[in-house]
C-alpha cells in the first residue's frame, strides 16, 4: 500500500521549505494528488527523486544516542537505516558512522569523521534516522550541501525527545558550571542530575 506524505513532510527529507515543497508540485517536478483539498506526495516520488536515476553511489548512514545506556537504540537506528537505504538508494557503497554524545557537541569523532568525508567528495548523501541525531539545531546541514551531500533525514519524528532533551541540558548546565564555580563544580552538577532522577 502506498504511504503518503504532507508537503511539510516531504521539505523535512529534502532540508527545503514547505513552499519549495509547494512549487517543486506546480512545476510538475514532483508528482502529487490532491485529498481534501490538501497536496499529499506518495512515498514512491520521495525515492524515485533520492535515487535520483542513479546518480547516488556513496551513502553515508549516521546513528547517535546521547548516552552509553542508550546503545541498543544506537543498532536499532543502524539497522533500520540500513534497511531504508537499501530500499530506496539500491545497492550503493555505505559507510556506518555512529556517535554516543550529545546532539549540542559539535565535536563528536562520528560527525568530525563524517565531515571530512564531505569535504573529500567521498558521500553522496549522510542519512540518519531523525532530523536532530545529526545535531540538536541543524547548523551542519548547510555544511554537508556546500560539499554536494544532501541530508537526507529517512523517518518522521514519532520519538518522545524528553529524556534526550534533559540529558542536553545536563551537558549545558555542566559546561557552563565548570566555568563559573570551578570547584563548586560538582555540587552544581550532583544537583542538576538528582532533579533529572525526580524529574
Amino acid at each position: 500500500m502506498e504511504r503518503y506524505l504532507t508537503p511539510s513532510e516531504v521539505a523535512e527529507i529534502f532540508g527545503m521549505s514547505r513552499s519549495g515543497v509547494i512549487k517543486w508540485i506546480r512545476e510538475g517536478k514532483i508528482k502529487a494528488v490532491e485529498i481534501n483539498g490538501r497536496w499529499r506526495i506518495p512515498y514512491s516520488e520521495i525515492e524515485r527523486l533520492l535515487s535520483g536515476g542513479g546518480r547516488v553511489k556513496q551513502v553515508a548512514i549516521y546513528a547517535r544516542v546521547s548516552s552509553n545506556t542508550q546503545k541498543d537504540d544506537l543498532e536499532r537506528q543502524l539497522d533500520a537505516l540500513r534497511e531504508w537505504v537499501k530500499k530506496t538508494f539500491g545497492e550503493v557503497s555505505v559507510i556506518e558512522i555512529k556517535d554516543i554524545g550529545s546532539g549540542l557537541k559539535e565535536d563528536r569523532e562520528g560527525l568530525k569523521k563524517l565531515i571530512e568525508l564531505a569535504k573529500r567528495r567521498q558521500i553522496d548523501a549522510v542519512v540518519v534516522a531523525y532530523k536532530d541525531r545529526l545535531t540538536r539545531f541543524g547548523f551542519e546541514v548547510k555544511l554537508f550541501k556546500a560539499y554536494g551531500a544532501n541530508v537526507v533525514v529517512a523517518f518522521q519524528d514519532d520519538k518522545d525527545y524528553m529524556q534526550e532533551l534533559v540529558e542536553d541540558f545536563v551537558e549545558i548546565v555542566k559546561s557552563f558550571a565548570s566555568r563559573i564555580y570551578g570547584q563548586e563544580y560538582e555540587k552544581v552538577v550532583k544537583c542538576v542530575e538528582d532533579l533529572k532522577k525526580d524529574g
